[in-house]
Formats: structure tokens, sequence, C-alpha cells
């Protein structure tokens, strides 16, 4: 069966009240630029995904706020955004092994394009990079990412529709008991002030590689453990759950989930908003498990706070200074939350739907999920719900 997206698949399933965005992807959100590479040669399946918050991000830093769900996994330059709530960097996701090459690759970016003084460099950039394990069909020792991927990566980010599945960072990783990698969703969440048409809008994009089949729902529904269930009577289907089990109770894998908006917001509410994602993957069956790297960022594009001035009569740090900044009613925040919870848990069937079985490191196979199969459970738990509604 052809891969599609769940709503392809599943027109009628119920994915919370707010509307998608025309992509239904993070590259909605107005600004928001995106890529993919995707590293395949023999035993290596990786990949970088590179996220731009608006397409000067070297100058205008966004507002933004993270939350640590299980803390097995990296981020860089976490800790200058939980000091000063902002987010000035390309976001980069990528293999654990990755971390390093993906960081150079963003300070060679901004040497090449932003230049350095007389002196050196005047400029202060923290990279950040994120990162979830994909050795399991990933052949880690050869380092295939390199710094010049992170910059082609920057380079042409675009607001074209994400690439899903086997893709970019996510091209080698596993989610739920079957292969994972990219998924991305949006919502749109009305503006109620003025009595205005205009909508606010929430993109996520998830790199997912975390979980076990016993615990996947869709919409609520047990589809994990049916189909578990039925793997059990197919020798060659119980033996690769078997093995992914135990690859699984090895290194879990991780999760990171990357949402942006245009609605105004401060710091502690994006932070506030990054916590939602928590939501969205807890309906699909993430628990957080111990050696899970969780770790979710999210970002607000309507403000632009400007960055990288030196010191000068006109830009004293010694001297404050006011900014002029818009920011939402906490009292009206609750359709922001409900979309990121929504967008987080479609972004994530979306991976999951749209990625191919795969036979990588070590020729190991991991099967997709079965399209076919999962239309049918869904089908007929339609079929016999449906003298309740």
């Amino acid at each position: 069966m052809p891969r599609a997206r769940l709503r392809e698949l599943v027109p009628d399933v119920y994915l919370g009240t707010w509307k998608p965005g025309p992509k239904n992807g993070i590259t909605d959100v107005p600004g928001v630029l995106a890529h993919t590479i995707t590293i395949r040669d023999g035993y290596v399946n990786t990949g970088v995904t590179t996220i731009l918050p608006r397409k000067d991000w070297f100058h205008k830093a966004c507002h933004a706020g993270i939350f640590r769900f299980n803390g097995s996994g990296e981020m860089t330059g976490s800790h200058w955004i939980e000091e000063t709530g902002l987010l000035h960097s390309p976001i980069i996701i990528t293999n654990s092994f990755a971390v390093g090459s993906c960081y150079t690759g963003i300070y060679k970016y901004a040497i090449e394009h932003y230049g350095q003084g007389e002196q050196g460099i005047n400029w202060f950039l923290l990279p950040v990079v994120a990162e979830t394990f994909d050795g399991h069909m990933n052949d880690l020792r050869q380092f295939a990412v390199t710094p010049e991927h992170v910059v082609e990566g920057i380079t042409k980010a675009s607001s074209d529709p994400v690439p899903e599945g086997n893709v970019g960072g996510g091209t080698g990783m596993l989610c739920q008991g079957f292969k994972g990698g990219t998924g991305t969703s949006s919502r749109l969440v009305p503006v109620d002030q003025d009595k205005s048409d205009d909508s606010y809008t929430v993109g996520v994009l998830v790199q997912a590689n975390y979980g076990r089949m016993k615990h996947f729902r869709i919409s609520g529904v047990p589809v994990g453990r049916i189909l578990a269930e039925q793997a059990e009577k197919d020798e060659k289907a119980a033996a690769q759950k078997r093995e992914f089990d135990a690859a699984k109770d090895e290194k879990d894998g991780s999760i990171i989930i990357i949402v942006a908006t245009n609605a105004p917001l401060h710091p502690l509410q994006l932070q506030r908003l990054a916590k939602r994602a928590t939501v969205g993957l807890a309906r699909v069956g993430g628990y957080g498990h111990n050696p899970s790297g969780d770790v979710f960022l999210a970002f607000s594009t309507s403000n632009e706070i400007p960055v990288q001035g030196g010191k000068g009569e006109k830009n004293d740090p010694f001297k404050p200074r006011k900014l002029n900044i818009d920011y939402i009613d906490d009292q009206s925040i609750n359709g922001l939350f409900e979309a990121v919870a929504d967008a987080t848990e479609e972004a994530v069937y979306n991976a999951l739907c749209m990625a191919e079985t795969m036979t990588g490191n070590m020729d190991r196979t991991v099967e997709a999920l079965p399209l076919d199969k999962v239309k049918e459970i869904m089908a007929k738990h339609a079929e016999a719900t449906a003298f309740f509604d």
C-alpha cells in the first residue's frame, strides 16, 4: 500500500478541534524555513534536518522556551536559551554521533556569511543541535554527517512542505515498534480580538525514535496492541518484533519535538507550550523511559529581538533600554496549548505512516507501519463505536 499521511489514510480520524494549516506542517508558520538532507549508502542511513526560525536568525532572535521530559539526550545551546529566553541559531536535528559536526557546520556558515572583525570573531553565537540515536540502522562509526551538510541545509532551507518518514535526521530512526523518522503537523487557532478573522499558527516537527508496539495508539484505538497480537502469530514478524524490543531494551531511543508559532509569546509562555507537547506524545504511547532523551523546544517568530550589537553610543550594554514587546494574555492561551498537543500527536503519526521498511546496518530490517492493517483496524473501531455516537 502506498505510504500516506494519517489524514489521507483515515479521513475521518479525530485529531482535535483545531484545523491544520494548508501544508499541515511546521513551515505553515510564517517565516519558518526547513530543509532535510538524507544520507543512505550501504550500512549508512542518517541525515540532517534544518529548521530556521526566520531568514535572518543571526541578527533577530526569537523568544524561546525549553522543556526536558527526559534528559538522556542532547540539545546544545539550551543553557543560553534558558538563561535569556532567546533563540538566535538554526535548529539542527541529527544522530547522536553527529552533534559535533553539525555544531561546527553552523559556525562555518556564520563565518562565511557574517565574517569576522580585524581582530577575529566579534559576534556571539551558541549553535542549537539536537540528536536521537540511530545506531540500529546506521553505522555510526562512519561519521557520515559533515559540517558541509549543515551549511547546505541552512543555505537551501525554504518554506516548502517538509518531507516525512525516512528523511533528514530521522532517516535511521525507529518508533513504537516500526520504522520511525521525521514527521510534522500544524494547527490554526483563531484570534479573538476585535472580532478578527485572523488566526495564529502552531507548527510541530518531530524526530521520533522511541517506544514499543504494544503502547501505540491512534486517536485512542489500541492499534499497536492489536498489531503485536497479530505479529505473534507469524514467525518472521514475531522474530523481528523481538529484535526490535531487544534493541530498545539496550537503548530506548529518543524524541526531539520542535514547536514553532507566530503567536506573540514570552519565554515562560513558550516553556509552557513546550511542556504541552508531552500530552500529544502520551496519546500516541510515549512514556519517557529512562534512557530516552525527550527534549522539546518552542519558539515564537512574532517579536524580533535585536542581537549581535556591539558597544557604542547607540547600543551601550551598561545603559538599560526599552523594547516594545507584545504577548498574549495567559487567560487566553488554552487554544494554543491544545494546538501543540494535537499537532504533536499527528506529527508522530505522520512520521510512522510515511516511513518505509528499511534494511540497514548489519543487514537489520525494520518494517514500516502496515497501513492496510491500520486502515482495517480503524474502520472496525469506527463501526463498533458507531452505535454510541
